[in-house]
């Protein structure tokens, strides 16, 4: 990470075509990238949800990817908010 950066969290909600097209590990892979940490999931009603944690500038990028997610995903929507300062050993795929 960016040792001049301020580290915060952000919580991400992902709709649209997000389940059973690799959504979660290519998430994984992307934000791990980046070298955020925090966890991706999925919610039962078929949206993603995803916590990173890192500077604003490894943030906005992933917010990026996001919104185009993998090749099968169909994203419709990406619902950011602001969430408190977590501490976590990597990125994670939680079931």
């Amino acid at each position: 990470m960016e040792a001049h950066g301020v580290l915060h969290c952000v919580h991400f909600r992902i709709q649209g075509l997000v389940q059973g097209v690799f959504y979660r590990a290519s998430a994984r892979d992307a934000a791990a990238r980046l070298g955020l940490t925090g966890w991706v999931r999925n919610c039962i009603d078929g949206d993603v949800e995803l916590l990173a944690c890192g500077t604003s500038e490894q943030i906005e990028v992933l917010e990026q990817w996001l919104w185009q997610g993998p090749p099968a995903a169909r994203v419709s929507s990406v619902r950011r908010r602001e969430a408190p300062l977590q501490t976590y050993a990597g990125f994670e795929i939680l079931r």
